[in-house]
């Protein structure tokens, strides 16, 4: 069952992504009536669905009204992952979910019990739908008060917020979110969206259920505790290296500079959206983000990476190792070697995808590792930052990159649920021998 899931979530994935690549591709989606190259429209469409905000063209300057919307039907379909959002549609309508539907629902939220399935599934469509009303309603009185007329701030309203809560990272502004960066009002929902998006819905469900932490699972409690980190030694460690620089914050006022930190830690992990141009970061600084980046966000989250508890379980591996413990153990909970071997298994793959990607997109553009490796792991990652190189990318690199963020939403996830089901037991042990290590 896990391998036939695993088939359903890519093809899934892979339809949607051709659907809104044909509706990219025709002349209603652009602004000026005339279709865009193929490419373009494939990778626009890929992004969108894998909620990754990467761009090969300006999604504010390229697109109509109607190209808009597509990307934002794309963002929200894929935020809740395909297979969900039908299971959610189709209770919508009142039809009733089907056994394998139940069970890839139950495999991606990671479910307690079968019986569960739909009323979680109601809870997460709610959920959704509530914390994006909230941003827009933050955001479109702002716009308002800026000078858009009703109609432009509700729609720039609504775009960001189901950008921001699906940690997409597209913005319908020429400029992005640059003219905003002072603006607490716009930048707060903003920010708030993309990090509640990011914790996945197993956590925000766990919340739900209750706000004290002994009534968390060890995933809530991880998936937390190592957010929470990872957010604070991030926004550290981001000003520490830029709080010089005059190309980003150098010379903003104190509250300014921890106002883009916080903000640069919360989108490195997936956002996308940014403050600052990437390429005037000091090269330390690209470096730090490669790795956030690299790890994302929440497990079953609109988030990429490896995700918070992939690193959380290599970690108590080898804090275990180090204290010659006989297990792993977090929270008073043991955690088996299974998880163990499947957290190794993410990683290592993700680092292979990671180095073939990158060395194909320097071969094809030319370009340095330091802006090839950027923009990879963003691909992979589904984060959405760019070095500007993706713009100049031929279209064999466009496609390149498409398949890391198709391979980066849908890779580890299935790889994980497949390797967890697949799991076996042996009626028979071979003899112990230990190879030398290091």
């Amino acid at each position: 069952m896990g391998n036939s899931s695993s088939r359903i979530a890519i093809a899934a994935f892979v339809l949607v992504i051709s659907a809104l690549s044909l509706l990219l591709y025709t002349p209603w989606a652009s602004q000026d009536g005339h279709s865009v190259a193929l490419h373009d429209a494939v990778f626009t469409a890929t992004s969108a669905v894998t909620v990754t905000g990467l761009t090969t063209v300006s999604t504010a300057d390229q697109w109509s009204t109607f190209g808009h919307l597509v990307i934002l039907v794309g963002a929200q379909v894929g935020g809740l992952g395909t297979l969900t959002f039908t299971s959610i549609l189709a209770l919508i309508v009142g039809k009733k979910l089907g056994l394998r539907s139940k069970i890839i629902a139950q495999e991606t939220l990671n479910i307690g019990r079968l019986g569960e399935v739909g009323s979680v599934l109601r809870t997460v469509a709610f959920t959704s739908i509530t914390i994006e009303a909230f941003i827009a309603a933050t955001l479109i009185p702002r716009f308002i008060f800026l000078g858009e007329p009703l109609s432009q701030a509700t729609w720039h309203g609504v775009f960001y917020a189901i950008s921001a809560f699906n940690n997409a990272g597209f913005t319908p502004h020429t400029d992005g979110l640059v003219p905003y960066s002072h603006d607490l009002w716009v930048i707060t929902p903003i920010a708030l969206g993309v990090f509640i998006g990011s914790l996945g819905f197993p956590v925000i469900l766990a919340l739900r259920k209750s706000l004290h932490y002994r009534g968390w699972n060890l995933n809530a409690k991880l998936t937390l505790l190592g957010t929470f980190l990872l957010f604070m030694m991030g926004s550290l460690a981001w000003l520490v290296l830029e709080w010089n620089n005059p190309k980003t914050i150098g010379s903003m006022t104190l509250a300014d500079k921890l106002l883009n930190g916080i903000f640069a830690s919360v989108m490195t992990r997936s956002g996308g959206f940014n403050l600052v141009e990437m390429s005037d970061m000091h090269p330390v600084t690209m470096l730090l983000t490669d790795v956030l980046m690299f790890v994302g966000g929440g497990s079953a989250s609109t988030a990429g990476g490896i995700k918070v508890t992939t690193l959380a379980v290599v970690f108590l591996a080898i804090l275990a190792e180090a204290r010659g413990d006989q297990f792993v153990v977090a929270f008073r909970r043991t955690i088996p070697d299974a998880v163990l071997r499947i957290a190794i298994t993410v990683i290592m793959m993700s680092s292979v995808f990671v180095l073939l990607g990158t060395a194909a997109i320097m071969l094809i553009s030319g370009a340095s590792l330091d802006k090839s490796l950027f923009e990879v792991i963003s691909a992979y990652a589904t984060c959405g930052l760019s070095s500007g190189l993706s713009p100049d990318l031929p279209a064999a690199g466009a496609y390149v990159l498409s398949l890391l963020m198709l391979i980066g939403r849908v890779g580890t996830v299935t790889v994980a649920t497949g390797l967890a089901l697949r799991s076996r037991r042996r009626l028979y042990k071979f003899p112990e021998e230990r190879p030398i290590i290091g």
